[in-house]
């Protein structure tokens, strides 16, 4: 599905830039991540998106493993391990070095008022990830339904979201959805 000369090099510069935005992890970068991976690069269609990011969730490790999967769709194993060291490396180049910052200014007021103001731009990026995949999702009414109900079934109790995940595939699997 991809039209670029050198996919590897696209990855790399992609994801090594989009990490250095990435502020609460990769989750907060989905909205991102599937404006560049199905509107700008066409590496993928809705659908393949939702599912790529379906499986980084259930599977055990970190959530960066979306962009392991964005990776392999674009250029197999090489585009797979391109996509994770460019998503990763600066990222841990900045916060080596951030850290360092922080430890030797940590009685002045300016890192805790950095943290705090850091916080409710991740529960926001956070959330447009979710309406993100909504969106490229739910394709029924009833499929809107279950989301906006595990929504608030996630919110309201202390459900473990794996039940969710596992009813949300029965009834996939049954044709429900």
């Amino acid at each position: 599905m991809n039209s670029d000369a050198n996919p590897v090099a696209t990855l790399v510069w992609t994801f090594g830039l989009m990490s250095l935005f990435a502020v609460g992890g990769a989750n907060s970068a989905i909205p991102e991540m599937h404006r560049i991976a199905v509107d700008v690069h066409h590496w993928m269609d809705d659908r393949q998106f939702a599912d790529v990011f379906a499986i980084s969730q259930l599977s055990p490790g970190p959530n960066v493993l979306i962009v392991t999967l964005i990776g392999y769709s674009v250029a197999g194993v090489v585009g797979a391990l391109a996509a994770t060291v460019a998503m990763c490396g600066p990222t841990a180049v900045l916060a080596y070095y951030v850290s360092r910052l922080l430890a030797r200014s940590r009685h002045s007021r300016w890192p805790a008022i950095i943290q705090a103001a850091l916080v409710p731009l991740s529960i926001g990026l956070m959330g447009a990830s979710g309406l993100i995949l909504a969106l490229t999702s739910d394709r029924s009414w009833v499929a809107g339904l279950i989301t906006v109900s595990a929504a608030v079934l996630a919110f309201a109790t202390r459900l473990n979201p794996l039940w969710m995940l596992l009813a949300g595939g029965a009834l996939g699997f049954a044709g429900l959805i």
